[in-house]
């Protein structure tokens, strides 16, 4: 793009607030499952903006997403269970297999980063616009749902999508964000936590006993579950209620008594694993070269799914757009398709030290992993 062309563009936010999603993909990676995955929205993304068109005068760089609420179509006795639909019979009339299918339904509002061009000038232009994307959404499937209109007259007048454009003084950008983000209360916005997964891979290379440096996939797991310690604690004498007192070194020779105490963990907010993005495991193969493909015009490659961890948090605590927004990079050189986000680690002030205070051992006795 020419740098006259650029300049025809102003930075502006998208928020599309509160669509209801019926039957979204709950199944978000071989490994992971509940809310969709962030690749998902990202292609949402650009499927919108084919749909619009560059006449549009609309480029999308990037989505956030805050869920207000969630309904996993799931039933539980021991472990949960997907709520499956019957498959119809076959031709000779017995029964078809049934093909597991996670489904969740969502509230959930969509914050596109988007440049907007300068012909898109006044408030009535823009608002016209915010609209028109909006009743485009509203027939396209996000995370494999159906998109439902609101239940009653009056949400539809207050639920107005909006398109801003960013100002260009930091402190304004913030202020304006913050009233912003009281629309999206109440609701979590979903950020990326790479930070954490380091500091603690970190923390557990310094708890290794056999010298072997931890992995990334051994935080990753660490983070994704709930870790209960059993830890032994001393117990201190009880006085004698006879008043003698013990023979000379008999206090010496008598092994301290202990009790077991189990202490679950505590975690620095809400963390979930999550896919971010794709790797790839073969070349890149040319289009109609793969035999069974569902597209015989499209290069191929396979992959497998990117993970880390996010935290589900507060949109107020966000200090602007800009760390609610995840972006798409590709790395050509190493297959690497991977979505990001810009959530500074300050936001979540005393984090890490909480979590390294609950990684660390003990004291003065030592710790036994349940």
């Amino acid at each position: 793009m020419s740098a006259d062309l650029r300049a025809t563009f102003e930075s502006a936010l998208l928020l599309v607030p509160h669509l209801q999603v019926q039957n979204a993909n709950a199944i978000s990676s071989p490994m992971t499952w509940g809310f969709p995955s962030i690749t998902a929205f990202v292609g949402l993304m650009a499927a919108l903006e084919r749909k619009l068109g560059a006449a549009a005068g609309l480029q999308f760089n990037g989505v956030g997403v805050v869920c207000h609420r969630f309904e996993a179509q799931t039933h539980r006795s021991y472990t949960h269970s997907f709520h499956l639909s019957r498959n119809p019979v076959r031709k000779d009339g017995s029964t078809a297999g049934i093909v597991e299918e996670g489904r969740i339904h969502l509230d959930i509002s969509l914050g596109f980063d988007v440049s907007l061009s300068s012909k898109v000038a006044d408030d009535a232009a823009r608002q016209q616009l915010a609209q028109t994307v909006a009743d485009l959404l509203a027939t396209m499937r996000i995370a494999g749902g159906s998109v439902i209109a609101p239940h009653t007259s009056r949400a539809r007048r207050t639920l107005q999508p909006q398109l801003r454009l960013e100002a260009e003084d930091p402190k304004q950008q913030a202020d304006e964000f913050a009233k912003l983000s009281r629309r999206l209360l109440p609701g979590f916005a979903l950020v990326a936590r790479d930070d954490l997964l380091q500091a603690h891979q970190r923390t557990l290379s310094q708890r290794q006993t056999d010298g072997q440096p931890a992995t990334a996939l051994d935080a990753w797991l660490d983070l994704s579950r709930i870790n209960t310690r059993a830890v032994r604690v001393p117990v201190e004498p009880v006085a004698s209620t006879t008043g003698e007192s013990p023979a000379p070194g008999a206090a010496d020779d008598k092994p301290v008594a202990e009790r077991i105490e189990w202490q679950r963990g505590v975690r620095p907010g809400w963390l979930v694993p999550i896919p971010v993005g794709y790797a790839a495991l073969s070349a890149l193969h040319s289009a109609g070269s793969v035999v069974q493909a569902r597209d015989a015009t499209t290069p191929l490659r396979f992959v497998e799914s990117v993970f880390s961890i996010g935290q589900w948090i507060s949109p107020h605590r966000l200090r602007d757009a800009a760390q609610l927004i995840w972006w798409p990079t590709y790395d050509e050189a190493t297959g690497l398709y991977r979505c990001r986000n810009a959530c500074a680690p300050e936001t979540f002030k005393g984090s890490a030290s909480a979590l390294a205070a609950e990684s660390a051992p003990a004291t003065p006795v030592d710790t036994v992993s349940a």
